[in-house]
């Protein structure tokens, strides 16, 4: 009986992501990735070579969990209880 050779999962996150992928990332879109880069209000991009810059992840990880908690509810329909109301089970 011979023993199976298994090839191990590995999983490794990348480094820097690029525009559409780091404003994929922080759950929002490209254009608004760029104007808080460019308002100092967000995490800047890093730039790798000539012409070509990117997100470090965990300048976005660290911007993202710096985001204040919410005050607002979800909109109607979005999963959260039943019909979209808090507090209904």
């Amino acid at each position: 009986m011979s023993a199976k050779k298994t090839t191990p999962i590995v999983a490794i996150e990348p480094l820097f992501l690029e525009r559409e992928h780091a404003a994929c990332y922080l759950s929002i879109s490209a254009n608004l990735l760029e104007k808080i880069a460019a308002q100092a209000d967000g995490p800047k991009p890093r730039k790798l070579s000539s012409g070509r810059v990117a997100w470090l992840v965990d300048d976005l990880k660290t911007w993202g969990r710096d985001r204040p908690v919410s005050d607002l509810l979800p909109p109607s329909g979005s999963g959260y209880g039943r019909a979209g109301k808090a507090g209904a089970a």
